[in-house]
């Protein structure tokens, strides 16, 4: 029986343009993407190096200005389709499972997304979990096991009871590893909004 609800943050509640990021790199003259530049990536999806720091490398290595680094970073996020918050609130408000968000993201995407957004939404949308889990926070990233075994941790969940909705296979399957019981939702296809269609508790 699930008493709890993990969800991903991109493209479960807010939209995704996956290849938004590339393609705007590519027209700034970054068409290749390195192992070096994903490693980067990845030490500030973790929160290990800072904003200054992850822009100055591309800066540095590209001799690209900054601004439009920033610009093309956040080229990825798209809009929150207001059904999926209302879905959250109604299922927050009906108290039938323990409600956390665990997302990879970053400093950058976050603060387009509270500007964006506006920070009364955000918080609105924020409030309706237990916990908020931020990779950049907690310095984990899916999908390495330490993030869900973290999760289970500090909550005191049972991973058997624990249901975790993201739009990554490697992700999902990572979960699963652990004992989570998954929904790996296909974008475009798949809604969050169709949960408890697609799943029966």
């Amino acid at each position: 029986m699930i008493k709890n609800i993990v969800f991903d943050f991109g493209d479960i509640f807010i939209n995704l343009d996956k290849q938004g990021t590339y393609k705007e790199l590519a027209k700034l003259g970054v068409t290749q993407i390195s192992e070096k530049m994903i490693a980067v990536y990845h030490q500030y999806e973790k929160g290990l190096i800072s904003t200054d720091e992850f822009v100055g490398f591309y800066h540095k290595e590209f001799n690209i200005n900054k601004e439009d680094l920033i610009r093309s970073w956040n080229a990825i996020l798209l809009d929150f389709p207001k059904e999926r918050l209302a879905f959250l609130k109604e299922l927050a408000a009906s108290e039938k499972y323990r409600l956390f968000l665990l997302s990879n993201t970053n400093e950058l995407h976050i603060s387009w997304i509270q500007e964006d957004w506006g920070m009364e939404l955000y918080n609105e949308f924020k409030n309706c979990f237990e916990q908020f889990y931020l990779s950049h926070e907690i310095n984990f990233r899916k999908p390495d096991s330490e993030i869900y075994q973290f999760v289970l941790d500090q909550n005191k969940l049972v991973a058997e009871e624990t249901l975790f909705v993201d739009d990554l296979k490697e992700n999902t399957e990572a979960a699963k590893e652990v004992g989570l019981q998954v929904w790996n939702l296909i974008p475009g296809e798949e809604d969050v909004t169709e949960l408890f269609t697609k799943k029966e508790f």
